[in-house]
């Protein structure tokens, strides 16, 4: 029994090569710039602005008003939820780089909490805040989805959910504020909901665009290639064709030769 456990366990683990496979460089670069981004934004803005959250973090707040389950209860419970979902559907490397990333937003956390606020208060600019937190929110979450990574349980929730619809992913992550957020309006004025729909529907159009920023580009240049390589290869034919038509044809003097056998 203690051999099929640790079997079993060795096959989730992964290897030192498969290690190397799931977090290239670029991979692991552009987890830290997105965490970084995104938890900065997080505090200087939407905490210290009050600007409240859709997805899951929006859930936990909802949740914890009404039926009063504390927040370190519900937090690691839907992120859990989200990631078992998302290793059901995305596999085992997108768990082990979420995990990956979601312990990199938690340092960053605590490092820009030891930090004096870096940016000036914009609580009586609350438009102000929402636009900027919401293009924070969408370059450092998009740097980091952009690697099939989550960095909570709403990409987590976000890329099942276009995994499974083949939907844009800015779709999936407004079906999901914006549910939440119309549950919200429960408990919060429709004055404070209306930042916050503005910060996530810039937040859900930004993630969508550095996710596939550079990816046109290159199908594009891979289209060219294809089509003058298929040039080639045709122009390539007709000739080979036409020298194959060459050589069969007879030459004057040969016609003239037989004609006079």
């Amino acid at each position: 029994m203690n051999f099929i456990k640790t079997a079993r366990l060795s096959r989730l683990l992964p290897s030192r090569e498969e290690l190397k496979t799931i977090f290239p460089l670029k991979t692991i670069l552009s987890i830290l710039a997105g965490t970084a981004i995104l938890s900065f934004a997080m505090i200087n803005i939407h905490r210290r602005v009050h600007v409240t959250e859709g997805g899951v973090m929006g859930m936990i707040l909802l949740l914890n008003y009404w039926f009063h389950v504390p927040a370190s209860i519900l937090s690691p419970l839907l992120d859990g939820i989200c990631y078992l979902v998302g290793f059901r559907f995305l596999g085992k490397h997108f768990l082990i780089r979420s995990l990956a990333a979601s312990s990199c937003i938690a340092v960053f956390l605590r490092f820009w909490e030891s930090m004096p606020f870096l940016l000036p208060d914009l609580s009586a600019h609350p438009l102000i805040a929402a636009i900027l937190g919401g293009c924070l929110v969408g370059i450092g979450a998009g740097l980091i989805v952009r690697q099939d990574t989550s960095g909570g349980g709403d990409d987590a929730l976000a890329l099942v959910i276009r995994h499974l619809t083949r939907c844009r992913l800015s779709r999936a992550y407004m079906f999901t504020d914006f549910t939440v957020l119309l549950l919200s309006l429960s408990y919060i004025p429709f004055t404070r909901i209306a930042y916050s729909l503005i910060t996530v529907t810039i937040s859900s159009l930004v993630i969508d665009q550095v996710q596939v920023w550079g990816t046109k580009k290159k199908k594009a240049a891979a289209g060219n290639g294809t089509e003058n390589g298929t040039e080639n290869k045709i122009k390539a034919g007709i000739d080979t064709v036409a020298a194959e038509k060459a050589q069969k044809k007879p030459s004057d003097g040969e016609v003239d030769g037989q004609g006079c056998a």
